[in-house]
């Protein structure tokens, strides 16, 4: 095996490994804003059987680790005949990890709105969805956005799991520069440094969002 010095040809292919990670999060974020947003609706509303399903769901996916889901999923997918791609798996794992947390903070901002207000929409005779879109919703979304920002950023960091299941985002292509350049406190303090500085930004957005809201709640 040929060891090679870390050059700045390995350095743009980590940066250029950054497009995956970040088309990885969206995708991961878009999905999960969805399924989130039918998980918390479904945590909320009065069909019973759709509010347990959806509690077992999120008992589920926050209860076991991430890792342990993206295995289930890539793994998973042969029982069924199927086979599908680290990418594939990847964004499944992701956007059903994203589905459950969002989905429960989000339930958890539209029951923060209080009660008086659920119940004077009620006494003007509004229908649920009216309730929900006009008056219950435009104050939830205040309260939501500190927090779904907040784990915007978890999730970025999430995707560097996916690189055990051979998916070759940031932290894989670190550990591929690594092995050809067995440099692994420089190779792993770029990626730190790179992590950092798509998260921090989005950390800073997040406290400056609450202490807006905070302050202009009182």
């Amino acid at each position: 095996m040929i060891i090679r010095p870390f050059g700045w040809n390995e350095f743009l292919l980590l940066l250029q490994s950054v497009q995956w990670t970040l088309m990885l999060t969206v995708i991961a974020f878009a999905g999960g804003a969805i399924g989130g947003a039918l998980v918390a609706l479904a945590r909320i509303g009065g069909f019973w059987l759709l509010r347990l399903l959806a509690s077992w769901f999120v008992v589920i996916f926050q209860g076991t680790p991430l890792l342990l889901q993206l295995f289930l999923v890539f793994f998973g997918a042969s029982v069924f005949g199927l086979t599908i791609s680290p990418w594939t798996a990847a964004a499944i794992g992701l956007t059903l990890h994203a589905s459950a947390y969002l989905g429960e903070i989000w339930r958890g901002c539209i029951e923060s709105v209080a009660r008086g207000q659920w119940e004077a929409a009620r006494a003007l005779g509004l229908t649920w969805w009216s309730l929900l879109g006009n008056v219950i919703l435009p104050q939830a979304i205040r309260v939501a956005l500190p927090p779904t920002a907040g784990f915007l950023v978890q999730l970025i960091k999430a995707t560097s799991v996916t690189s055990i299941i051979g998916f070759v985002e940031l932290t894989r292509t670190g550990q591929i520069v690594n092995n050809a350049t067995f440099s692994p406190f420089l190779v792993f303090s770029i990626v730190a440094v790179i992590y950092f500085l798509l998260c921090w930004p989005l950390s800073r957005f997040s406290m400056r969002l609450e202490r807006r809201f905070a302050t202009g709640g009182r």
